[in-house]
């Protein structure tokens, strides 16, 4: 006889169960989380003490891993960010805003993957027929790539099962459902256990599999939290839709790095990668222009190159504006009062804005001096050399303090003719003397000796 149902309150952030309704979740303290779910009560089950008799348990000595345990996706970035390309049996979530290119990406892989094996596109938003569209406005004529026009999650890892293909992409988790549970697809139940079923059935069968996550409008994914526990990988498309660059990021990975990055540009035939990010984001810089200045993020092992611009005005109500584009805005507030305090540079009555170009977020403590000696370079509008990039985190008490990948960073402004690079004084004596060659170096122990060394 089934179970009767009951109606149940679950967080949509971490996935917290109550009988009742709460305005502030007790499980995450978030609050207007709460969703009415109607569940059914489990059915009285037999004793399982025969199955766990045959479990089998494995030594770690005798377990030995395949040798092509990463597929390539023929995109050098989307393999940067995921740790060398796709892991046999794992299960990646990627997510973005509307419109992004999420689809469009998983879309182009096809191509390049399905040279060596058979892929299963599952999309529950667009048809066949769609998909064909794009699929010939983006290039894709993969003869192995099988596309499927379905939300029945329990059909689909029926296929999976009986098929075998080599990989397989999920175009929607929102959109897919389990008809035993009477929640509508998109809920909180119907997301993570959608998501659980995935998951048992990329491990049990070695097949991995790409789902698509959509966000809320606070940008994170839409559904509980635990939905990125479940996964082995989760992925970010950042940028603004109007805007043709990308930004791919790995929040949690556990076959590879979360540091590193991937850039792409959206054309009209999709996404195109772009193998050299420092010298896109400083293209097109003002020349001889007060309030503006380069400096190098190391994104994992990849440093980038990106310009900082500072406007400094004189503000005409009692309480001084700030803003903050692309850089922490707590951090700004820290640095504008080092300044003053330190450094004798007067911002109280002045307006300050600080914008990073190309909608990248540099959130290191290195480009810490790059944002004051723009900021000093409006106040005073004074330029900073063309030819100058800077690194280096400000300390409270107004010195520079040393950073890591030092070598790395100048190198970097080596290679695109960058002449003169200032550092922490404390970074100045690990500089090999033949980089000091190739470009001048200048390590200084302030900001004041970091501003006079960076105009003419």
């Amino acid at each position: 006889m089934a179970g009767k149902s009951k109606s149940v309150y679950i967080c949509s952030q971490c996935g917290y169960e109550s009988p009742k309704w709460f305005g502030c979740c007790p499980g995450c303290g978030e609050w207007n989380t709460m969703n009415e779910e109607i569940k059914a009560s489990a059915s009285p089950t037999k004793s399982s003490s025969s199955s766990a008799r045959g479990l089998k348990t494995y030594y770690l000595n005798e377990i030995t891993a395949d040798e092509e345990i990463r597929y390539q996706t023929g995109l050098s970035e989307l393999d940067r960010v995921l740790g060398g390309g796709i892991v046999k049996g794992s299960l990646v979530l990627l997510s973005g805003d509307p419109g992004i290119g999420k689809s469009t990406i998983l879309l182009q892989i096809c191509e390049y993957i399905g040279k060596n094996l058979d892929i299963l596109y599952v999309s529950g938003e667009e048809s066949v027929y769609q998909l064909k569209l794009r699929a010939d406005r983006l290039g894709v004529k993969s003869p192995t790539l099988t596309i499927m026009s379905q939300t029945d999650v329990q059909a689909i890892c029926e296929y999976i099962n009986t098929n075998k293909p080599g990989l397989v992409i999920i175009d929607s988790i929102q959109t897919m459902l389990i008809s035993e549970l009477s929640s509508s697809a998109g809920s909180v139940t119907q997301v993570r256990e959608s998501t659980s079923m995935f998951m048992r059935t990329a491990k049990s069968s070695n097949i991995p599999i790409i789902i698509v996550g959509h966000v809320n409008k606070d940008g994170n994914i839409a559904g509980p939290k635990v939905l990125e526990h479940i996964v082995d990988a989760v992925l970010y498309f950042e940028g603004d839709r109007n805007m043709s660059y990308r930004i791919l990021r790995a929040v949690k990975n556990r076959y590879g790095s979360t540091n590193e990055i991937g850039v792409f540009e959206m054309l009209d035939t999709g996404l195109s990668q772009v193998e050299n990010p420092s010298l896109m984001l400083i293209s097109g810089r003002p020349k001889n222009t007060s309030g503006t200045c380069i400096a190098c993020a190391m994104e994992g092992s990849r440093p980038i190159l990106a310009e900082v611009q500072a406007l400094v005005s004189a503000s005409n109500f009692g309480n001084p504006r700030r803003m903050a584009t692309g850089f922490d805005y707590s951090r700004m507030a820290m640095l504008l009062a080092v300044l003053e305090k330190r450094a004798g540079y007067f911002f109280g009555s002045m307006d300050a804005y600080i914008n990073v170009i190309g909608g990248l977020k540099l959130d290191e403590p290195a480009t810490d001096l790059c944002v004051a000696l723009a900021l000093i370079s409006s106040l005073k509008d004074v330029p900073v050399r063309d030819d100058v990039l800077a690194f280096g985190e400000i300390g409270l008490g107004g010195e520079i303090r040393s950073v890591s990948h030092c070598e790395q960073r100048i190198r970097e402004a080596a290679r695109l003719g960058f002449k003169t690079c200032i550092i922490p004084r404390h970074n100045f004596a690990s500089v090999s003397a033949k980089l000091k060659k190739e470009i001048e170096v200048i390590g200084v122990k302030n900001v004041y000796e970091a501003f006079a060394s960076s105009i003419d």
